[in-house]
């Protein structure tokens, strides 16, 4: 059904359980799944971003009750911020649909590097300046709204649920680490929601391919919520930043 061998099923599936674990534990870690597809399977771009996209419908709902019951999205001024990125998520990802299906594959890969680098370079600063010598702080509706664009922009171009940028750019912004993670999650739903049915109109999703990724990820957000509020997450921050770096030269050469 997918032409697929075994091992590469079976590296599909494992790198959907270390996708979902990156999505609650720290933001970024939802673009592995697109790049496990674009990697691994011969889907043209659009497939990639659609068949990447579905699997965060569910797990984008199950890290948002996740965070619900752990009582951050309780909180007023993390409910204001999900709502904002919510918001900007209807119009965003669109925006991001369109873009995807006018590249090539070639351009896909290479501008896919980029991304990839660049966040591997925007965590590894936000780990960085991780030590809390500001206070935290409440972003502005106009910062959050265009933040919330960007980052569902690329997240419909892209196939990824939105917090592995949101998360680093509201930390940046001050935003307490659990809020970031949160009110992201929050508007990956909406992201997630909306990309799929642009490329669905398309046919441009693999649904074999998008269960054999997305149940394990479901897993995985499960696992990343528990680390995320139990355990330190540094050294497993440097590890995805080592892969991710490793990576994007992998990505540009690639078809």
């Amino acid at each position: 059904m997918t032409g697929l061998s075994v091992p590469d099923l079976v590296l599909l599936a494992v790198l959907g359980l270390v996708s979902g674990i990156g999505i609650t534990a720290l933001g970024p870690g939802g673009v592995l799944a697109t790049i496990a597809l674009f990697a691994l399977t011969g889907l043209t771009p659009a497939q990639v971003a659609g068949t990447a996209i579905v699997t965060h419908v569910a797990t984008g709902a199950l890290g948002t009750a996740a965070y619900t019951r752990s009582g951050q999205l309780r909180d007023p001024g993390t409910r204001r911020t999900a709502v904002l990125l919510a918001g900007a998520a209807l119009v965003g990802t669109p925006v991001g649909v369109l873009v995807n299906t006018v590249i090539s594959g070639r351009v896909f890969g290479l501008l896919l590097s980029v991304f990839v680098a660049g966040v591997a370079t925007l965590v590894l600063y936000r780990q960085r300046r991780a030590p809390a010598t500001r206070p935290p702080a409440q972003p502005r509706t106009l910062t959050v709204v265009a933040l919330g664009l960007g980052v569902a922009a690329a997240a419909g171009m892209f196939g990824i649920g939105g917090p592995m940028l949101a998360v680093p750019l509201l930390v940046a912004l001050r935003v307490p680490v659990l809020s970031a993670l949160a009110a992201a999650q929050a508007q990956s739903v909406i992201i997630a929601g909306t990309g799929t049915v642009g490329y669905l109109t398309q046919g441009a999703v693999n649904w074999p391919l998008a269960v054999l990724v997305g149940v394990p990820e479901l897993a995985g957000v499960l696992i990343g919520w528990a680390i995320a509020r139990a355990l330190p997450t540094r050294a497993l921050t440097y590890a995805l930043v080592a892969v991710l770096f490793g990576l994007s030269p992998y990505l540009a050469l690639h078809r």
